[in-house]
């Protein structure tokens, strides 16, 4: 029988972390302890190697051989191969087709990371974590995108070049943080641009301004996120490892902000 001093004895603050890993999916309790004791789990940067440890889902972070892991099971993540001629908003007052067709289909609330142009396909992040999302999403937290565009004409390798240094558009000057050309024939060819910069259309109105206006164009990846064989419509869960290489970006890069200079503002990306 439990004595009336045991009953009154507070609760153990916390969740013991073996627990929280296996709730996360990460291992089962045994092989978790395994990692805790290898010294493989940091808790909010430190390594724990006690069994008895308890943390705070809510507000800790973890990470597993320096890789993030996601607490919260209620967040959801998506990667979604946005089709030609799909505006990236979940409603669309002029009527045209809109992500709520692909949306619809889960349980949660997900909403688009940044935006791609309705005549822009390729990778977009669906997904119902706010906090995610603005990182991803705003330019001074510097994530790359990459984006293969056909183009017209032949480009010159002075033309990646002038791309890398610099050009001016109405709002200001842009440089590609990489760029290169991929194929090339006397109608058309194939640019590979890598930039953080979210302002509207900036990948079509740089080539553009050097010569080249887009034929098509197509996001093929978002930080440590790549678009692969998924076809046009659609869509899938981000891999444990995919999201724990995006949440450790996130973490990294709210890290830097915080320690650096105020970054500079910008609208949501749009290729």
């Amino acid at each position: 029988m439990t004595s009336s001093s045991e009953s009154e004895r507070p609760a153990p603050d916390g969740v013991r972390l073996q627990k929280v890993l296996a709730a996360a999916g990460v291992a089962s309790r045994r092989v978790s302890e395994e990692l805790i004791t290898a010294g493989r789990v940091r808790v909010n940067g430190e390594v724990v190697r006690e069994l008895g440890r308890r943390i705070h889902p809510d507000t800790d972070k973890v990470a597993v051989d320096n890789t993030a892991v996601q607490l919260d099971t209620t967040k959801r993540y998506v990667l979604l191969n946005k089709p030609v001629g799909i505006v990236s908003s979940l409603s669309d007052q002029h009527g045209r087709p809109d992500l709520s067709r692909f949306t619809s289909q889960y349980e949660e609330r997900l909403f688009n990371v940044g935006r791609l142009d309705a005549e822009t396909s390729g990778l977009l992040i669906l997904t119902n974590d706010g906090e995610l999302a603005h990182v991803l999403a705003h330019p001074s937290f510097g994530v790359m995108k990459t984006y293969i565009a056909q183009v017209e004409g032949r480009v010159a390798p002075q033309t990646i070049a002038k791309l890398t240094k610099g050009v001016d558009l109405d709002d200001g000057p842009i440089v590609a943080d990489k760029a290169r050309l991929l194929d090339s024939s006397n109608s058309s060819s194939l640019v590979e641009v890598t930039l953080h910069s979210g302002r509207n259309r900036i990948v079509r109105r740089m080539l553009e301004e050097v010569g080249h206006p887009v034929i098509e164009l197509v996001r093929r990846q978002f930080g440590p996120l790549h678009l692969g064989s998924l076809k046009a419509g659609e869509l899938r869960d981000l891999t444990r490892e995919e999201l724990g290489a995006l949440l450790t970006l996130s973490r990294e890069a709210k890290g830097a902000a915080a320690s650096g200079p105020a970054g500079s503002k910008g609208a949501a990306d749009r290729g």
